[in-house]
């Protein structure tokens, strides 16, 4: 496994992040969704890193990054990704994130697009609203007296039903990741998706963008992924039959559409 690097932001922050694949190729950078790490995107990295230079990191308030105090801003999301950018040297870049990672995304094509060259956008929303029900989310996690309801609401909504039924070897990694996450990392998180609402602004996106969506996704319904892609010209969708984690679902699947895209003249 390569070894965990870490950044510290101009906040003070410590992101911590991997690198995988020759330093002479185009870099690829990867971004967690709420409740994971850069693990979740273990599966991808053998098929990923024979293209591409891949960087991977940790959320801040995830893994091994640092958790600061909450709220997270998107905004303050998405100047980690331009940060460890600025560290590597890189000006321009691949982008994929799932959920969380998909809205750091369009915050880039949007506030940092000359530092994206291509963006791949997988199971996210561009609005996860209305806002005041990410209150009672927020409240609930920080007053929980441990991690396990909340480990399983999100199992629940990440995979399908059989796989929890039938103790799928996948979910396992996922449900220690979540046990032994921070509550104040997750609750910052939300508080960053609370804010977001990017509808109106995607118009003006103007990157090559591959949508990836999970046809039985409840968290970020497919039909959010055909607005996002609606939204942004020559945008177009790919659907999984997946639950949200369709990259651990459907992995060689995921991984050939986003090579397909990635590597396209």
């Amino acid at each position: 496994m390569s070894p965990l690097h870490y950044l510290v932001t101009r906040d003070n922050a410590r992101i911590a992040y991997r690198l995988d694949g020759a330093a002479e190729r185009p870099l690829l950078v990867l971004s967690n969704s709420i409740g994971t790490d850069l693990h979740m995107w273990d599966g991808q990295i053998a098929a990923l890193s024979e293209h591409f230079r891949v960087l991977r990191y940790d959320a801040r308030g995830h893994g091994a990054s640092s958790v600061p105090p909450g709220p997270y801003s998107l905004t303050r999301l998405g100047q980690d990704v331009v940060e460890l950018l600025d560290s590597l040297g890189v000006q321009r870049a691949h982008f994929l994130g799932l959920s969380l990672g998909g809205f750091v995304g369009q915050w880039l094509a949007l506030n940092a697009p000359q530092r994206i060259e291509r963006l791949v956008l997988a199971n996210t929303s561009a609005w996860l609203g209305p806002q005041e029900q990410w209150d009672a989310r927020i409240a609930e996690v920080l007053a929980a007296a441990d991690m396990r309801g909340t480990a399983a609401t999100f199992l629940a909504n990440w995979f399908p039903a059989l796989w929890l039924e039938t103790s799928r070897p996948e979910v396992e990694p996922f449900r220690a990741t979540l046990l032994a996450t921070n509550r104040h990392g997750l609750a910052g998180s939300f508080a960053a998706v609370q804010e977001a609402d990017l509808r109106s602004a995607l118009h003006d996106v103007r990157l090559p963008t591959l949508v990836v969506a999970g046809q039985f996704d409840t968290v970020t319904a497919a039909s959010h992924s055909e607005l996002i892609a609606q939204a942004i010209p020559g945008a177009r969708v790919f659907t999984l039959p997946a639950v949200h984690l369709s990259n651990v679902e459907f992995p060689r699947e995921f991984e050939g559409a986003v090579l397909d895209f990635l590597l396209a003249p």
